[in-house]
């Protein structure tokens, strides 16, 4: 493809288990559910986000990713619910009497939301290929695990978060701070949500201002976090991240081991090496990888491209057999 053609993205807020959601669509294909479309693709290719998992950081990484599959296969990213700013005359929450879910901004609740997602907006004859980031790959677990109906070709797991995280050296540093002085961070956020964006823009330049080419697609992204409710829950999840990330699930990873990918960076402080020692010698037969190419835990904030590029590459034996 050349590159001056336009991807076709399609941006949708929409109210999933009554949290507000930010969806980002590529390719052509905007409803996937089995009533409106005849022409269903047979692949869905599904991103699980990060925390903060705002769909935004993700928006050059899909579009890579949908060229690099020449094309062929939709490419959707979902925020988890809660993380993103809702466009002006919607809420954070819907307004409605009936509660969908109890606790959907919670580590529990994200994983539902996702699953929950699929139901309503996913046709059930489309198989996925769901790739995960950091606390993402425990998520897609969690999914796996609880709907083993969901038809899953492949799952990538980047960056893995899928244990012990209260005790990688990040995560040493990060508990106090969310589980007993997160409410210290509000106070700053509210009073720098007042200031104007381009100026907003401007503060998250000079905190990414160690890369050498930050993209910008990130930038636009992070001035969102200058909004309480987002921080909120952002930091609400991540306060149950540390508690709730305990042990590896590996009963549902030997279930599902000949479709799962994991890829672990070297210098990964939420996710040291020493946990990929453990896992590679766990699951001998596992696709478990370790990055050679010295990418960071956030890679979507200046390789996304890179990434996208390996993931095809990695994917290629079962999409030819597709």
């Amino acid at each position: 493809m050349r590159s001056e053609e336009p991807v076709p993205l399609h941006e949708e807020f929409i109210y999933c288990c009554g949290a507000a959601t930010h969806v980002l669509k590529c390719g052509p294909w905007k409803d996937l559910s089995k009533d409106e479309s005849k022409n269903l693709p047979r692949l869905l290719f599904m991103i699980i986000p990060g925390n903060p998992g705002l769909a935004g950081y993700y928006r050059t990484f899909i579009q890579a990713l949908y060229c690099g599959l020449n094309q062929q296969y939709p490419v959707w990213v979902v925020s988890h619910a809660g993380h993103c700013k809702p466009p002006s005359g919607m809420e954070m929450i819907e307004d409605t009497d009936i509660k969908e879910l109890e606790d959907v901004f919670g580590l529990n609740g994200q994983v539902e939301h996702k699953l929950n997602f699929l139901k309503k907006n996913v046709s059930k004859d489309i198989k996925l290929v769901l790739i995960a980031h950091s606390i993402g790959c425990y998520i897609t677990l969690e999914m796996m695990k609880r709907a083993s109906e969901l038809q899953v070709l492949r799952s990538v797991l980047l960056f893995p978060t899928i244990e012990r995280i209260a005790q990688s050296p990040q995560g040493k540093l990060m508990t106090p701070l969310l589980c007993k002085l997160r409410y210290i961070l509000y106070m700053p956020v509210y009073l720098l949500s007042f200031l104007p964006e381009g100026v907003k823009a401007s503060l998250v330049r000079f905190a990414l201002r160690g890369m050498k080419s930050c993209d910008e697609s990130s930038i636009t992204t992070s001035v969102n976090l200058f909004s309480v409710d987002c921080i909120a829950n952002i930091l609400y999840m991540a306060s149950q991240e540390m508690m709730k990330v305990v042990e590896r699930d590996s009963t549902t990873i030997k279930q599902n081991l000949k479709k799962l990918i994991f890829y672990y960076g070297t210098g990964d402080s939420w996710c040291p090496q020493h946990y990929y020692d453990e896992i590679k010698t766990d699951f001998p037969d596992g696709d478990i990888r370790l990055c050679e190419k010295g990418l960071r835990h956030a890679f979507v904030l200046d390789a996304s491209k890179e990434m996208a590029s390996m993931i095809t590459d990695w994917l290629q034996d079962d999409l030819t057999k597709l």
